[in-house]
């Protein structure tokens, strides 16, 4: 009985530590846009490989990951990744810096690119983004650089299959220990 109670307790701590992604919104409520303070949203973020970065922009931007010169540069000519739909989620699979700017040089020029620092702890799987239309995505905010409400990162849970997944894990894990 012992061994069942404990089991059940390494089953449920195991699912609650282990099993959470998170799908940070950049740019919070403003989204990803030339008058969304992009440097100073980032810099409270803990992001681990596995967290997703979801952009939300409309139709006048892009998203594109590129290396350090690159963002330096503002330079999309050779990106490593491009998307242009409005809705782009980036699951972070590696450790390290990642570079992100806007296809619109100009607006890149004016501060529409976002550095991250990822750490290799691995996180949960995060669902998948949900569609939007263009019609549904935020409105640009006026110009003054000031973030808007900031809001925590949201905490997504992919389904019964990850929870499955999980489940088999840490019961795998806990026979291993008993």
């Amino acid at each position: 009985m012992a061994k069942l109670l404990f089991f059940i307790l390494m089953l449920v701590l195991g699912l609650v530590l282990t099993c959470q992604a998170t799908t940070y919104t950049v740019g919070d409520t403003s989204g990803w846009d030339i008058s969304s303070n992009i440097d100073s949203w980032a810099t409270d973020k803990n992001l681990k490989v596995g967290d997703s970065l979801l952009f939300l922009y409309s139709s006048t931007h892009s998203v594109n990951e590129v290396n350090k010169e690159s963002y330096d540069a503002c330079n999309v000519t050779n990106p490593i990744s491009a998307s242009s739909n409005g809705n782009t989620t980036i699951t972070l699979t590696t450790p390290g810096n990642k570079y992100f700017v806007c296809g619109n040089k100009l607006h890149c020029f004016g501060g529409m690119k976002l550095q991250v620092h990822v750490k290799g702890e691995v996180a949960g799987s995060p669902a998948s983004a949900p569609s939007m239309s263009p019609s549904s995505l935020p409105r640009p905010s006026t110009k003054n650089n000031m973030p808007g409400p900031t809001s925590t990162a949201t905490i997504i849970h992919s389904g019964w299959t990850y929870l499955l997944s999980c489940t088999l894990g840490v019961t795998i894990s806990t026979f291993l220990l008993i």
